[in-house]
């Protein structure tokens, strides 16, 4: 029999402190004050699940209140029963964190990306590119899948890091991989059957799908 890993994406509440600005790696809390989205993601999710979020406390948070909202799971969030994950951060946009997205055009002229912020192989001053991100996603995701195999993995994580893991299961282009939409809050769902001689391993259930 196959054995097949579940991965449940979820992208974190949006930031409390968002006047328009890139947060990137800012250590940022979000809101989570919409129960019903909460409550929703809740009866979407599977019980004794793996939990997964990256070392910001945005991820920590959202976590936490989907467990409030009904779905078991570790308590509190994080604890020794959530894997921290730094390599599942945000990407570091470096010197372009805290400046306005509506300023960055002129900031960054041609190195402006109508999708995210800059081309895939771009970085900001002093952080890093989004292939930077790929490059220390990716083998995260082999490592847990391996790790965690048969499971049911909830990783609460961002958009960038979703991103690349649909790129991951679907070989996309780190170019193609931003033009891919992760709302907050949103679930994406994939599948990694560990069968290799039956081909592709991964299946794409769902993507960027609302709680409601």
């Amino acid at each position: 029999m196959t054995t097949v890993t579940r991965w449940w994406w979820v992208r974190h509440a949006p930031v409390t402190v968002n006047d328009g600005r890139c947060y990137g790696q800012t250590d940022l809390p979000c809101d989570t004050s919409d129960a019903a989205t909460f409550e929703a993601l809740a009866r979407l999710l599977p019980r004794d699940a793996v939990w997964v979020t990256s070392s910001l406390q945005r991820t920590h948070l959202t976590a936490a209140a989907i467990v409030r909202a009904g779905l078991p799971g570790p308590d509190p969030i994080p604890g020794p029963a959530v894997l921290v994950e730094p390599e599942l951060a945000e990407q570091h946009f470096g010197d372009w964190q805290g400046i306005k997205y509506t300023d960055l055009p002129h900031k960054q002229g041609e190195a402006f990306h109508r999708f995210w912020l800059a081309p895939a192989h771009v970085a900001a001053p002093g952080g890093e590119s989004y292939m930077d991100l790929v490059a220390r996603v990716t083998p995260a995701v082999r490592r847990l899948t391996r790790e965690h195999a048969g499971r049911d993995i909830i990783a609460v994580t961002h958009g960038g890091t979703i991103r690349a893991a649909l790129g991951e299961a679907l070989c996309l282009a780190p170019e193609a991989q931003l033009a891919i939409e992760i709302a907050n809050c949103s679930l994406t769902r994939l599948d990694f059957f560990a069968d290799e001689a039956q081909g592709h391993p991964w299946r794409v259930v769902a993507v960027n799908q609302p709680p409601r």
